[in-house]
């Protein structure tokens, strides 16, 4: 592994993150409709991107019409008048007398802060682009099976410190099952309490769809996930699946891996094309829920765990997805679901081969399992039983990844290059 300087990666990341004074969560007892004139800051407030996130940002939030009289977002590059006003639009917030607020700002400057209020009232908050080049190391944090409770709350704190620009969370978001809102709402909650830069700024969420979003898991509908789909539909408008695209050099495919969409068919056929259209981008990476290389749960029919039989996590996957990651030489493949920290060797066809694909996780933002029986896998470099996210930082045609705990331990560092790329 090429030598890493500990103290550079990290940079100011423990250093303390702003925070923002919020009340008791209104969600769920009774609140008079007339309007509120005082200022107004949503306690589920927070940022997501549907399209080019060097250009725009999505501002979204959960409450109740007529809370506030005017939700229209007010925005500029100075401070503090602003100079360009977008309105919001609502939705239904589903199995709740709740809607989605959502504002899309668009023609904005790559790499610029930028600050906002809802309102002109309200408190002025922040944000930053992405920048359209890569001229100086990125740093994101990805992670999942996040959940409520204590937890969570304190990976929030560390992943926060790190002063990403973004985070990608792989699925299993708050554990509502298609049925809970108010465990949603706060999931909500607490990310837009924590999750926020030494500056000041919101940090960004990228999400995938996971079992825990659906009511029933697996095989299911768009209908079966109704708040996932309702706060996420802008990126996932007409598949479950979808690319993320940053600049010219960095590209997050989002799968589906088996909850409303197949893995076989019209998704596989996708990815294909996909990747094939993003091999000249020096950082391609893949988000799954469900891992292809399971750290815990049996990855075929004939593995056991725990003297039970297996069912093969990941198989098809492994089948119908693995090839075109090594034909198209993506780079790194972000798994979750175990609910443990794990990271293989590079797998080429499922041996260790030099020029294969690293494979990290495995979702234990908020939700663990023991990691002892993943060690005897022949595919596993590392795992440990640990509450952890990643720090990924981008460098031109390479990657470093840290594992952090939820105490700010490291659990790991590594590494990936550019993988040598062809088209179809």
């Amino acid at each position: 592994m090429n030598p890493l300087d500990r103290r550079g990666f990290l940079g100011t990341s423990f250093g303390l993150s702003a925070a923002f004074a919020t009340g008791p969560l209104a969600f769920g007892v009774e609140i008079a409709p007339k309007p509120r004139r005082f200022s107004y800051r949503p306690e589920t407030l927070f940022l997501t991107w549907q399209q080019d996130p060097t250009t725009t940002m999505t501002v979204q939030w959960v409450g109740r019409e007529g809370e506030y009289e005017d939700t229209k977002i007010y925005y500029t590059t100075g401070f503090p008048a602003a100079t360009a006003v977008v309105p919001t639009i609502t939705k239904p917030f589903p199995l709740a007398d709740l809607k989605v607020f959502r504002a899309e700002l668009t023609g904005l400057k790559p790499n610029t802060e930028y600050f906002f209020q809802i309102g002109k009232k309200s408190p002025t908050l922040k944000f930053r682009t992405m920048p359209a080049k890569l001229t100086n190391e990125i740093n994101f944090i990805s992670g999942g099976d996040c959940g409520v409770g204590p937890h969570t709350i304190a990976n929030n704190k560390i992943a926060a410190k790190q002063d990403p620009r973004f985070v990608v969370i792989g699925g299993d978001l708050a554990y509502d099952n298609g049925t809970a809102p108010k465990v949603t709402l706060e999931w909500l909650r607490d990310y837009s309490q924590n999750m926020i830069d030494s500056a000041g700024r919101l940090i960004p969420m990228v999400v995938t769809i996971g079992n825990h979003e659906v009511k029933g898991g697996w095989a299911k509908t768009r209908k079966d996930a109704p708040m996932f789909f309702a706060l996420f539909d802008g990126l996932f408008s007409e598949t479950s699946y979808a690319a993320l695209d940053f600049g010219d050099y960095l590209s997050l495919v989002l799968m589906d891996t088996g909850h409303t969409s197949k893995v076989v068919g019209m998704q596989t056929d996708w990815l294909d094309k996909t990747l094939a259209d993003r091999v000249d981008r020096p950082h391609l990476i893949v988000v799954n829920h469900v891992p292809a290389y399971p750290s815990i749960r049996p990855a075929t029919i004939a593995d056991t765990v725990d003297g039970k039989a297996g069912s093969g996590v990941g198989e098809d996957q492994r089948k119908n997805w693995v090839p075109l990651f090594e034909k198209y030489g993506v780079d790194v493949v972000l798994e979750h679901h175990d609910h443990t920290f794990k990271r293989t060797h590079p797998l080429k066809d499922g041996h260790v081969d030099k020029n294969g694909i690293v494979y990290l996780g495995d979702g234990s933002w908020g939700k663990l399992r023991s990691a002892a029986k993943a060690e005897s896998r022949n595919y596993i470099s590392k795992a440990s039983t640990s509450y952890h996210l990643t720090l990924h930082s981008l460098h031109d045609e390479v990657r470093y990844h840290m594992a952090i705990e939820e105490t700010g331990k490291i659990v790991d560092v590594t590494h990936t290059s550019k993988k040598p790329r062809r088209r179809g």
